[in-house]
């Protein structure tokens, strides 16, 4: 397979990624947040469908762990990038687990705890993927400022989830966190992936 046709596929990957993740996470996660017991009363199958695209993207995370590494195959920090991005995909899988047992429980409280135990699960995934992102904007050769934001937004990762475990106050912080990881992950990643499916493979 040539470059072109690994560059469009791990492109198309990320897409997915993106559009399974923010139904997921902005609609079904928040849901069950704000009403633990209603959503999974009376929206069980949104809940249900929420889990499958949270899998969709620990799946397609090992697609794109693949396409990156046939990539950029030659640099010395790529398997050690790739290795980190599947270990990320794995936990996300295991991080499931906790919301498929919200499925048949009665109780908002227990809910609630489930959530919570994905939640945590979730941001050990996102320390080890801060640490993709940052080789990876070592790895890529060009262009140098989604480099640059691929880098910042690894590192909000990885300063995000050391927060969570060891500031006490973090819920006070946790807007001011939020924008300092989402503001550099939505510019970078999606940047890259625009050029990954436009110009990636072509040299």
């Amino acid at each position: 397979m040539n470059s072109r046709k690994l560059s469009i596929i791990t492109g198309v990957s990320y897409l997915i990624i993106f559009f399974a993740a923010i139904f997921a996470n902005f609609m079904m996660l928040e849901s069950l947040k704000q009403n633990p017991l209603e959503t999974v009363l009376q929206q069980n199958m949104m809940v249900r469908l929420g889990i499958m695209a949270f899998l969709i993207t620990a799946l397609f995370d090992v697609v794109v762990a693949w396409g990156l590494f046939k990539l950029y195959r030659d640099h010395y920090l790529t398997q050690l990038s790739t290795w980190l991005r599947i270990m990320h995909a794995a936990i996300m899988g295991i991080a499931v687990f906790a919301l498929v047992l919200t499925l048949n429980e009665d109780s908002g409280e227990t809910i609630a705890y489930y959530v919570d135990v994905f939640n945590i699960i979730w941001l050990i995934g996102l320390f080890f993927f801060g640490g993709h992102l940052i080789l990876l904007a070592n790895i890529l050769p060009k262009p140098k400022w989604i480099a640059l934001f691929l880098a910042l937004a690894g590192i909000m990762y990885m300063a995000d989830t050391t927060a969570h475990f060891v500031l006490p106050n973090y819920d006070a912080l946790a807007g001011i966190f939020l924008a300092l990881v989402a503001i550099p992950s939505i510019f970078g990643e999606m940047a890259f992936t625009v050029w990954l499916l436009v110009k990636g493979g072509r040299e």
